[in-house]
C-alpha cells in the first residue's frame, strides 16, 4: 500500500488543519469540562483524516496478463454494458462498459491494454452526477486510445462527477503502454468508460463490484 501523489498536498493541509482543531478542542475542554464533548470531537476529527488518508491509498498489486486480456482500468461498480456510438473518436457503434467510482474506492487509473497511445484529448465541461446520462458528453473529461498490437483500438474516457474536480493523466500521444500501468486519477467521486471493438468477449456483467488491475472486463477477439 502506498499514498499517491495526488494527495501528498491534500493531506499535509489536512493535518494542518485538523491539528489547529485539535489544539483548539483542548482549549474547548478546559472552558466547558465535558469529557464526551471532548473525545467525540477528537474522535470525529480522526476519522475525518483516516478517510482523506484512505482516499489516495493505491494498493501494491503485480498482476499479469496475457496479450487479449482487457484489464479493469479502475474500482468500482459496474452501471452499463450496451452497445453505444462513440462520437468523439471512433464514430461508429462500440461495446460501452461504464464503472461508477464512490469516494470510498481507490481513485488511481490504470490501462486497460497494452499499446501505443494514438489519442489522448481533456474537454472542460459540467459537473453532473457521474451516473448522469449526459455526462459521458457534457462533463469535464480525459479521453485516451490505445492501439493494441493486433490493430484494434480500445478508447477510455475519465468522467468528472458532481464532487470531482480534477481530472489527472499522465500520458501523450505515441508513447507505449502497458496493461496495468497508471495513467492518471481522478479527485472525490468519477466514473471511467470504456469503448470495445464489436465481438469483443465480456466477462463482467451490470452490478458486478470490480477492482482495478484485477479484474478482467473481457478479452479482444
Amino acid at each position: 500500500m502506498k499514498i499517491h501523489r495526488e494527495g501528498y498536498t491534500i493531506i499535509l493541509v489536512a493535518a494542518l488543519i485538523l491539528g489547529a482543531l485539535f489544539i483548539g478542542n483542548i482549549f474547548l475542554y478546559k472552558t466547558i469540562d465535558i469529557a464526551a464533548v471532548f473525545w467525540l470531537i477528537n474522535l470525529t476529527l480522526l476519522v475525518f483524516f483516516y478517510l482523506v488518508v484512505q482516499f489516495f491509498r493505491v494498493p501494491n498489486i503485480n498482476e499479469s496478463y496475457t496479450d487479449n486480456e482487457i484489464v479493469c482500468p479502475a474500482d468500482g461498480k459496474i452501471v452499463v454494458i450496451e452497445e453505444a456510438v462513440e462520437t468523439e473518436y471512433f464514430k461508429d457503434k462500440r461495446i460501452q462498459i461504464s464503472i461508477f467510482m464512490s469516494p470510498l474506492n481507490v481513485h488511481a487509473n490504470f490501462n486497460p491494454i497494452s499499446g501505443i497511445i494514438r489519442y489522448v484529448r481533456y474537454h472542460a465541461g459540467l459537473f453532473l452526477v457521474a451516473w448522469h446520462p449526459k455526462s459521458s458528453t457534457d462533463n469535464e473529461r480525459s479521453t485516451i486510445v490505445i492501439e493494441h498490437p493486433s490493430g484494434q483500438e480500445v478508447l477510455f474516457r475519465q468522467i468528472a462527477g458532481a464532487v470531482a474536480r480534477r481530472i489527472c493523466f499522465y500520458v501523450k500521444e505515441g508513447q507505449k503502454a502497458e496493461a496495468g500501468q497508471e495513467f492518471g486519477f481522478i479527485k472525490f467521486g468519477s466514473r471511467i468508460d470504456v469503448f470495445l471493438p464489436l465481438g469483443t468477449q465480456i466477462d463482467v456483467k451490470i452490478g458486478d463490484i470490480v477492482k482495478g488491475r484485477l479484474t478482467r472486463l473481457g478479452k479482444l477477439n
